[in-house]
């Protein structure tokens, strides 16, 4: 590595108190020799001090261990942690877990799904985040200009793309989705992850896997035709039909069962309702236990327990993100990018999660070898909801709104569309300020 290249990182954490934070202060101990890190800032607001405090301890602790001269700063002063950083990444939830429940039973109670980042749930987690990211970018722009903004935060693909459109900052979304998928892959092939090659197809959460390399050969049949399914924690596991998989000749992500099975989701989601809660109650159970074992000041790295929180990897991801724009290692990542000319039949200023080939000047994207007719259309309709959905969360247009959550394939009509959408836009008043003005 160069020596003008070793220069020491800040890095500011918005959304600092984070239960996926002890991943991310793993990573960068972890590669402190290839990324060498003198500040890490942990911001939060004042709502959530108390875990901030929790795992900013935790943090301080597994630094102090490591014996690296790493800084950790725990501040609600979202300026002084972005000011000179040289990267930003955000991994927030504006509303907490309170406004992902509504998110989740509001379309439920109308026989819609109800999931955090796929239908009228994620449209609204998109219009209370968008306007806040585009603050914090404001704060970039004049404090930090040269960074980039890493975003995690859901629906990630559409806030990347508001990122974009909307401000000056360099970003990349990622999602810990295609990482997992990546370790899948390896360890269904007893191999080294540096060894396989997923191909990625899509937009965040809506992507299918259409080639599979191990060691340069295709696996993707083989895999089409085993009994060994791909799903994640927190999305359930119903099974795919065998012969459909085989005429799509591409292995789904998860998140594709609410279209494809969007019956048996529903009818899952319902039960699941009425036995346990949804994800949002079981995610706030998982929490609650981390937090009592992030306090314990005896501990001194990241709890194995974190790995159930549904987001596992997402951090190592970032790291990896991080240390190849810091040394232009030019390796492939699945990354959320502009568009640009990659798909024809979509905006170039669409946000896609493709495979790119990082540089230090940004990722690059690769073309795909192949994009199926028939997936075609769905990321078309998709896509048109999300740039509807990113105009609205913008500009707090009604009409827009309406039109982006009709024209989700998840709504069945405009007459529950628009029940949504009144009973939704008035259950997260307080955090859609743009429609209230």
């Amino acid at each position: 590595m160069k020596e003008q290249n070793r220069k020491h990182v800040k890095i500011a954490v918005i959304g600092g108190g984070s239960s996926y934070t002890p991943e991310l202060v793993e990573g960068l101990i972890q590669g402190y020799d290839e990324m060498p890190v003198s500040e890490l800032w942990l911001v939060d607001i004042e709502q959530g001090k108390h875990k901030l405090e929790i795992v900013g301890n935790l943090a301080k602790r597994m630094v102090k261990k490591s014996g690296l001269p790493i800084e950790v700063h725990l501040t609600l002063d979202r300026r002084a942690a972005i000011q000179g950083a040289d990267f930003v990444t955000t991994q927030m939830r504006v509303g907490l877990l309170e406004a992902r429940k509504l998110d989740e039973h509001i379309p439920l109670r109308h026989g819609v799904i109800g999931q955090e980042t796929t239908g009228p749930g994620g449209m609204f987690k998109a219009l209370r985040t968008i306007p806040v990211i585009l603050e914090i970018c404001r704060d970039i722009e004049e404090l930090a200009p040269q960074a980039w903004m890493l975003n995690f935060t859901n629906p990630a693909g559409m806030v990347t793309e508001a990122v974009t459109k909307y401000s000056r900052v360099k970003t990349v979304g990622l999602c810990n989705s295609p990482i997992n998928f990546k370790k899948f892959l390896a360890e269904a092939f007893g191999t080294p992850e540096s060894r396989v090659l997923p191909e990625f197809v899509g937009i965040n959460h809506l992507h299918w896997v259409t080639s599979a390399l191990v060691d340069g050969k295709e696996v993707l049949p083989e895999l089409l035709r085993g009994k060994k399914e791909y799903s994640a924690r927190n999305v359930p596991t119903l099974g795919w039909d065998p012969q459909f998989l085989q005429s799509l000749s591409a292995i789904p992500t998860y998140y594709l069962k609410y279209y494809y099975m969007t019956t048996e989701m529903l009818n899952e989601q319902i039960a699941s309702l009425e036995k346990d809660g949804t994800r949002a109650e079981v995610v706030s159970r998982v929490e609650k236990e981390l937090f009592e074992l992030y306090a314990d000041e005896s501990l001194e790295e990241k709890p194995k327990q974190l790995e159930q929180r549904g987001g596992a990897y997402y951090s190592e991801a970032a790291v990896h993100l991080m240390q190849s724009l810091y040394t232009g290692r030019n390796d492939i990542q699945t990354l959320n990018v502009p568009n640009g000319v990659i798909y024809d039949f979509l905006p170039a200023d669409a946000s896609i999660e493709i495979n790119c080939v990082v540089t230090a000047g940004g990722p690059i994207p690769l073309a795909p070898r192949h994009v199926p007719q028939h997936i075609k259309g769905l990321l078309h309709a998709v896509k048109t909801y999300e740039s509807l959905a990113i105009d609205a969360a913008v500009s707090g247009d009604r009409g827009l709104a309406l039109q982006a959550m009709v024209h989700h394939p998840l709504v069945p009509s405009v007459s529950t569309a628009k029940l949504l959408l009144d009973e939704m836009l008035e259950a997260h008043r307080s955090y859609l300020p743009n429609f209230y003005v």
